[in-house]
């Protein structure tokens, strides 16, 4: 069985109270009433309400007052003005303040049941839509459920653990083959210049200097072939290490929340 919707009545005429609860009572609504704005409002602190009907007139503060207030603290609740005296300044009034709607006297079944429906509905369609756009800036799908985390992270660590190995692995063997060609690399490059001047045939041109530096290049390239054979295994056992030392940290700390739990 749903709840009842809570509807709040303010009126200093009991007759008028006793007409809301006659009429709605019965069909889904729980009706309470108020015989101020200010006990209005205290009720409202106090307690959530689906609808709020009140009358303009009222000694002390007057409905207008009370419905401002109320729009101002809680802007989702809809208000329905009841009145006799209605007026353009009033209900320009009430409009402004954001009021759902007006309801004048005399009052039939009807007339209160409708316009209990027609507020509740509007205020049904506005939470259904914040809900959607809540649900479109935060999509479910990207929330990763907790209880799954520390099975991921684990399995997280332990790949992570069994393929460092494998990496450092990877980096020794890669950076001698790459010394190597660029060992040859060099000397080849050296060679061809050297016979592209060779073939140019250009005896005006010094020759000097395009042989020393084409010694120069020979000289250094089997030194940075050497740089590079000698630093791979270096690297790559360094990058071993270091693997293996985070994973190992990684799982040593899981171990020790274990424990601690």
């Amino acid at each position: 069985m749903s709840a009842l919707r809570k509807v709040l009545v303010v009126d200093d005429d009991p007759v008028v109270a006793k007409s809301f609860d006659r009429v709605l009572s019965g069909k889904g609504y729980a009706v309470i009433t108020a015989a101020s704005g200010q006990e209005a409002l205290n009720k409202l602190e106090t307690e959530d309400y689906d609808v709020v009907f009140t009358d303009i007139k009222m000694p002390g503060m007057s409905g207008l007052e009370m419905a401002e207030q109320v729009k101002e603290r809680r802007p989702w609740l809809p208000v329905v003005i009841v009145t006799g005296y209605g007026s353009p300044d009033n209900e320009a009034r009430a409009e402004a303040a954001g009021v759902s709607s007006f309801l004048r006297k005399p009052l039939s079944p009807e007339m209160i049941e409708g316009s209990a429906q027609k507020a509740l509905f509007e205020k049904d369609a506005s939470e259904q839509s914040a809900n959607e756009a809540a649900r479109m800036a935060w999509p479910e799908s990207t929330v990763e459920p907790r209880a799954t985390n520390p099975v991921l992270r684990f399995v997280k660590n332990v790949a992570l653990f069994l393929a460092a190995p494998f990496v450092g692995l990877a980096y020794i063997l890669a950076f001698p083959i790459v010394g190597l060609g660029m060992l040859a690399w060099t000397a080849i490059q050296a060679q061809k210049k050297k016979a592209e001047e060779a073939s140019a045939q250009q005896p005006a041109a010094p020759a000097k200097p395009s042989v020393a530096k084409t010694m120069a290049l020979m000289i250094v390239a089997p030194f940075i072939g050497l740089a590079f054979v000698v630093a791979g295994p270096i690297l790559g056992l360094g990058l071993l290490l270091w693997f293996g030392f985070q994973a190992w940290t990684k799982l040593g700390a899981k171990a020790l929340a274990n424990k601690s739990k």
